[in-house]
């Protein structure tokens, strides 16, 4: 089973940019497809970006779509989220996320999909 910490986050004024990275341990990284995912205070948990287990592919929903990029390299087990022009509204606190694949280039979209999580790493954006 892998193992998840988030690095990073906190506090930002509108306009912006912060980075998270997620380390991996416990297992082979590059078995599994990864995501980020965001839950506001009162709010369901959301999508960020999902990428596949290789890196080439990446998903972004249109909340953050041209804002963030998300990365990963897999000989040093992270994968990271650039997120650029940052908006009050994006204040959350921030997962990654991680699931096993036999598929090298599928990435997965739902909070369901993935079964392990790193514990959240908070980001503020003041206006």
């Amino acid at each position: 089973q892998v193992q998840l910490v988030e690095s990073g986050g906190g506090l930002v004024q509108a306009g912006g940019s912060l980075s998270l990275s997620c380390a991996a341990s416990g297992d082979t990284f590059s078995n599994y497809a990864m995501g980020w995912f965001r839950q506001a205070p009162g709010k369901e948990r959301e999508l960020v970006a999902a990428i596949t287990r290789t890196g080439y592919g990446t998903y972004y929903p249109d909340s953050v779509k041209g804002r963030c990029t998300t990365s990963r390299d897999n000989a040093k087990s992270t994968v990271h989220l650039q997120m650029n022009s940052l908006k009050p509204e994006d204040t959350a606190v921030y997962y990654c996320a991680g699931t096993a694949s036999v598929l090298q280039n599928r990435y997965f979209f739902k909070t369901t999909d993935y079964g392990f999580w790193g514990q959240g790493a908070q980001v503020t954006v003041s206006s």
